[in-house]
């Protein structure tokens, strides 16, 4: 029987506690990896100098007049946390009421209180500001404005393309979209420091003001006329709409044109960033195209 047993064990077949021990082992490996991975994460919360903890803190924050792009409380927080949101409300901070098991995966380990914030890192500019720039520099307005992006690589790689393509500023909503993120800000290649952004409450409103002050309201979205063959020249405003979505409807309605991006492929259209960079450099061409034609004009 021995004799038997030792053949089976030559040709591969686990027996006795030597299987089990190596399973062991390999569960015991997965388990430090993943171990690895959680601590990476919570290192990286713990450092992120613009994630606001605690209710003391946030409070003070607000009070210092610290630019917050968002506050997360907890559903039934009681106390002081009425407060803080009064706070918030007289300053114009968006509140996002949430589980307690969300902030606690926000801030693994710490004692948030029910309430952490997320501060922006850069200040946002007014609309009014991106247009003294364009003023400053002699030249027809480029605004972008972005309808709801919420991936911060996407609102980086824009910020990136503006600041390529001559642009003078972005207007995104305050509510249910990115703000200015340590990921954005890595994402934009240092652009962020270049491009003023200003936040919206209300992106029609926005447009209308821009419309009022002269700028030609372009839409980027499916079933438009091709972009080469719009007239993208002068002030412009070229909104971008989301992820998922594209434009909302009443976004898409108050825009004077609608212009989209023809493809080729089985794929029906570009992510928000990649399409966004097309129109910037389109409209770049053209102004170039049109500024060229003035100086080859012959003086009368």
């Amino acid at each position: 029987m021995k004799e038997r047993a030792t053949e089976k064990n030559k040709k591969g077949k686990p027996a006795g506690r030597s299987g089990v021990k190596k399973q062991w082992s390999g569960n015991r490996e997965r388990d430090s990896r993943q171990r690895d991975v959680s601590r990476g994460r919570n290192r990286e919360q713990e450092d992120n100098p613009n994630l606001i903890i605690g209710r003391n803190p946030v409070a003070e924050a607000i009070k210092s007049g610290r630019t917050i792009d968002k506050i997360l409380m907890q559903r039934d927080g009681e106390g002081s946390i009425k407060k803080i949101a009064s706070m918030a409300r007289e300053r114009g901070l968006p509140i996002q009421y949430v589980e307690k098991i969300a902030l606690d995966r926000l801030c693994p380990g710490r004692p948030h209180q029910g309430v952490a914030a997320m501060a922006a890192v850069h200040d946002y500019a007014s609309i009014d500001e991106i247009l003294a720039g364009a003023a400053v520099r002699q030249e027809d307005p480029l605004v972008i404005l972005l309808d709801g992006l919420e991936d911060p690589h996407n609102l980086g790689a824009i910020l990136r393309s503006a600041e390529g393509a001559g642009a003078h500023g972005v207007v995104i909503p305050s509510r249910r979209a990115v703000g200015l993120t340590e990921i954005v800000a890595k994402a934009s290649a240092g652009a962020i420091e270049y491009v003023p952004v200003a936040k919206a409450g209300n992106l029609v409103r926005a447009m209308e003001e821009l419309k009022d002050r002269g700028l030609w309201v372009t839409g980027l979205d499916m079933d438009g006329i091709p972009y080469t063959r719009a007239e993208l020249t002068g002030p412009v405003a070229l909104v971008v709409g989301g992820e998922g979505g594209g434009l909302s409807r009443l976004i898409r309605e108050k825009c004077d044109q609608i212009v989209s991006i023809p493809m080729s492929g089985k794929i029906d259209s570009l992510n928000a960033s990649n399409a966004a960079a097309v129109l910037l450099f389109e409209i770049r061409r053209q102004r170039r195209g049109a500024e060229e034609e003035k100086i080859d004009e012959p003086s009368v």
